[in-house]
């Protein structure tokens, strides 16, 4: 019976491997693509979500470090570094849609950037379901909690599309910038979850100056 179980918890750790190294692969690829739209269609959106894909690397490259080890205080470091990764998304996005609406920048059209962000929150959103699947079978907060900021890179790539449909079909050039600050909120939240939860908690539950 603890053979089998053990066997089954390999198998999990093996899933949970595979979806970080095909997310830390989609992104890598997804830097060199993204990079080729934004010069080409002077797009600072693209170029933003270019920078997201850089966070999405280092989350998933903490998860697999996280991974490879045990123990509560690894698994509370990694944790806080993913937090961080959160909070360093909100800043990207709210300093991006900021800029881009002060200045009213209105990017071209982009063929190359509208299929690649359609096809990325197709795979993100699949990547972050059998995240959340696998994390909550592994009983890992870790790889759960990476799964959100794999979920917000999928919801990124909607708005990023969305913005850039908008962009060619309707000349609403506001419209990705609009939607980066709905994302800036759901980061924030998910960045002050993990480090509340990461507070200690005094034993017996608060304790009242007498």
């Amino acid at each position: 019976m603890t053979g089998l179980a053990a066997g089954g918890r390999k198998a999990l750790l093996r899933r949970g491997f595979a979806l970080e190294y095909a997310t830390l692969g989609w992104n890598v690829a997804g830097i060199v693509v993204l990079a080729i739209a934004a010069i080409s269609a002077r797009s600072v959106a693209l170029a933003g979500f270019g920078l997201d894909s850089l966070i999405e690397i280092g989350a998933s490259t903490v998860v697999i470090w996280e991974l490879s080890g045990t123990g509560q205080h690894r698994q509370r470091r990694a944790l806080r570094m993913i937090g961080y990764a959160f909070a360093a998304l909100a800043v990207y996005l709210l300093g991006q849609s900021t800029f881009v609406l002060a200045i009213g920048y209105h990017p071209r059209h982009s063929a190359l950037g509208i299929a690649w962000a359609a096809v990325t929150a197709a795979v993100m959103f699949a990547l972050a379901a059998g995240k959340a699947r696998t994390g909550r079978a592994l009983d890992n907060p870790v790889l759960r909690t990476e799964g959100r900021v794999t979920l917000i890179d999928g919801i990124l790539a909607t708005a990023v599309l969305l913005g850039l449909v908008l962009n060619a079909a309707l000349g609403w050039w506001w419209a990705d910038p609009a939607a980066g600050y709905v994302l800036v909120y759901y980061a924030v939240r998910e960045a002050r979850e993990i480090f509340t939860g990461l507070r200690p908690h005094s034993p017996g539950g608060t304790a009242r100056a007498g």
